[in-house]
C-alpha cells in the first residue's frame, strides 16, 4: 500500500513527534509499504539545523520536506507564521501527490489533517487516520491563551466537527483523550472507530543491557553541576504551560536542607525561565535548570539520576499526554508524577507499581515520596525494575506497532 504520514517535525529533529513519526514510517516501510512523509525543513527549536530531504529506513521512506521560515516558538506570531507556510506547502503537496491508500496525520500543527481531507476529495478511495497528539481548541483554552467557548474557540470547534465527519479512524493517546474528543466531536451520522495507542520509544535505542546506563558513559554535566553521589530528581523535556512546577518547587524548598537531593530540569519552553527565576528568588540551590541536550545524550543523563519527575495540570487531563514517560521507564527510572489520576502516567504507575502519583499542590506528599525513595534502596530498586517491565510490555515501538497495523488493516478492509 501507499501510505503517507504528515507531521511538521521529523528526524533528525529533537521533537518527540519527529521520532514517533519516524518509528512508524520505518516500521511500515520494513513491512513492505511504500511510505511517504510530508514534513518541514525547520525544527522544534529555533536553533535546530535545517534538515535535508534524506530518507530513512535504508532509503525506503520518501521524505518530502517543505520550506518554512523556521522562526521558532519564541512568540505566538512566529509560531503562527511557521504554521501558515507549512499549511500552504503541505496542502499543495497533498494536492499533487499521487493517490495514497492511507494518510496518517498527526496534530502538529493543529488541523493539518485537512490536507489529507483535500487529498481524499481528489482520490475517493484514500483513507484518513487522525493520530491525535494534542487537542485544539481545548489546549489553548485551558492554558488561558484564548477564551473558553469564545469566537476563536467556536470557529476551531466547527472545523473539528467537520474534520471528524471526514476521518476514518481516530487514534488517541489515552482513554481521557478519546473520551474528550468523542464527547465533543463524534459524528452523528456515522460511527467513528477509535483506538488507544500510547506514545512509545524505540526499543533498539534502549536495549535491556543498557538500562543501567553503563555503556552510555558519564554525562559531562554530572561533574560540572555537582551531581555526583546525589539523589537527582530529573525533569526532562518541554517545560510548557500545560505542566505544574509550583508543587515541585515547594517540595524542593522543604528538602533544601537535605544535601543529598537535587532537582534537575533539562529542556525548554515557556516555563523554563520562570522556574529558574523562582528557584533563584527562593534561594533554592538544590534546583538546577539546564537547556536541552541532544537526544543521543539523554540516556547518559538519565543513567546519572535517581528518578523522574512528570507533571500535568489538572485541566490538561485528556488534552495532553506527557511523552517523557516512555524513555524514563526504559531507563529504569521510578516516576514521581504530579497531576490528576487516570492520565497515561497515572495508569502506568498503577498498572506496574513503578512510582508515585501526587496531587497538584501537595508538596508535603512529593517531598515525602522523594525521602522515601532516597532512604529505602530496596524500594527504589523494586520501582526501577517495575519501570523497565512497563517499558518492555507496553511502551516501546515493538509493543505498539502491531496496533497500528491493525488500524490500517481495518480502514482498508
Amino acid at each position: 500500500m501507499r501510505i503517507t504520514i504528515i507531521n511538521q517535525f521529523y528526524v533528525p529533529d529533537i521533537a518527540p513527534t519527529a521520532h514517533l513519526s519516524a518509528s512508524l514510517a520505518e516500521h511500515l516501510a520494513e513491512s513492505g509499504h511504500e511510505v511517504t512523509v510530508v514534513t518541514s525543513r525547520g525544527g522544534y527549536t529555533q536553533d535546530a539545523k535545517d534538515a535535508s530531504g534524506a530518507g530513512t529506513a535504508g532509503g525506503r521512506v520518501s521524505v518530502k520536506r517543505v520550506w518554512t521560515p523556521k522562526l521558532g516558538k519564541g512568540s505566538l506570531l512566529k509560531r503562527l507564521t511557521d504554521y501558515a507556510f507549512f499549511y500552504l506547502s503541505t496542502f499543495l503537496t497533498m494536492t499533487f501527490l499521487r493517490r495514497q491508500d492511507v494518510i496518517i496525520s498527526l496534530t502538529t500543527p493543529p488541523f493539518i489533517a485537512w490536507s489529507g481531507v483535500v487529498h481524499g476529495w481528489l482520490h475517493r478511495r484514500s483513507k484518513l487516520i487522525l493520530w491525535n497528539m494534542d487537542c485544539y481548541p481545548e489546549a489553548p483554552e485551558r492554558a488561558e491563551m484564548i477564551p473558553t467557548d469564545g469566537f476563536i474557540s467556536r470557529v476551531l470547534q466547527f472545523f473539528n466537527r467537520a474534520l471528524f465527519r471526514r476521518i476514518d479512524h481516530l487514534i488517541g493517546l489515552d482513554t481521557a483523550m478519546v473520551d474528550l474528543l468523542m464527547g465533543r466531536y463524534a459524528p452523528k451520522k456515522k460511527q467513528l472507530a477509535t483506538t488507544i495507542i500510547p506514545n512509545f520509544e524505540d526499543a533498539s535505542f534502549f536495549p535491556l543491557e543498557s538500562a543501567d546506563g553503563a555503556e552510555h558513559g558519564t554525562w559531562e554535566g554530572v561533574e560540572r553541576l555537582g551531581l555526583a553521589d546525589k539523589f537527582v530528581v530529573l525533569y526532562l523535556g518541554n517545560m510548557g504551560v500545560g505542566h505544574d512546577f509550583d508543587t515541585a518547587l515547594d517540595a524542593a524548598e522543604k528538602l533544601k536542607d537535605d544535601d543529598r537531593v537535587r532537582f534537575l530540569y533539562i529542556g525548554g519552553g515557556a516555563r523554563k525561565d520562570p522556574v529558574a527565576q523562582e528557584a533563584e528568588k527562593r534561594g533554592l540551590t538544590n534546583v538546577i535548570v539546564h537547556s536541552y541536550v541532544p537526544k543521543t545524550e539523554t540516556p547518559a543523563v538519565m543513567s546519572a539520576v535517581a528518578c523522574s519527575l512528570i507533571t500535568l495540570r489538572d485541566d490538561m487531563l485528556g488534552v495532553m499526554s506527557p511523552s517523557k514517560l516512555h524513555s524514563n521507564l526504559a531507563m529504569r527510572l521510578p516516576i514521581l508524577y504530579v497531576g490528576p489520576e487516570t492520565s497515561n502516567v497515572d495508569d502506568a504507575i498503577k498498572s506496574y507499581q513503578c512510582g508515585r502519583t501526587v496531587p497538584i499542590g501537595d508538596a508535603d506528599a512529593l517531598a515525602a515520596a522523594i525521602r522515601e525513595l532516597a532512604n529505602d534502596p530496596a524500594m527504589h530498586e523494586s520501582m526501577r525494575s517495575a519501570a523497565r517491565r512497563a517499558f518492555d510490555e507496553a511502551y516501546n515501538d515493538r509493543a505498539v506497532m502491531p496496533k497500528f497495523d491493525e488500524v490500517i488493516a481495518s480502514v482498508t478492509a
